[in-house]
């Protein structure tokens, strides 16, 4: 399982994990999680940020898919959640028994990792199954090769 979530390096995860799936004979589970907002508002703003939060999550799934499709060859299964990230990530595991491994990359950037690498790296054992961290550095070239 890879997440999607905007970030540049989110795409070395996905590669890593659509060329393990096809080198395993296994599926490739992609997960966007819509943060958990203030959308609290008046009912009718309420459903135009969930809406344009649903959208915004649609296209960026359908831009991986896509590009995994072509590259790799695998046809992903695309998962929306909203809600915070350890919450939805365990449940979505809980209730897929077949995931086997949550694939994350971590960004060189000065501000960090990424928030879900951070989340890890302070709270071992967050998830029940193990973790693979990429770092954001790697060409798709060499995730090839690692595979």
């Amino acid at each position: 399982m890879a997440i999607i979530d905007g970030t540049p390096e989110c795409y070395k995860a996905v590669h890593y994990a659509g060329r393990r799936a096809k080198n395993s004979n296994g599926g490739l589970v992609m997960l966007y999680i819509i943060p958990e907002g203030d959308f609290q508002q008046w009912l009718g703003v309420e459903e135009i940020m969930r809406a344009e939060a649903r959208e915004e999550a649609e296209a960026a799934m359908a831009k991986a898919a896509q590009t995994i499709r072509e590259s790799i060859g695998v046809e992903p299964e695309i998962v929306i959640r909203e809600g915070s990230s350890a919450q939805q990530i365990n449940a979505v595991i809980e209730e897929d028994r077949d995931i086997a491994i949550l694939v994350l990359a971590a960004g060189s950037a000065k501000e960090g990792p990424g928030p879900l690498v951070s989340m890890i790296a302070g709270r071992p054992g967050a998830f029940p199954i193990p973790v693979t961290v990429l770092p954001d550095t790697l060409s798709n070239e060499e995730i090839d090769a690692l595979c």
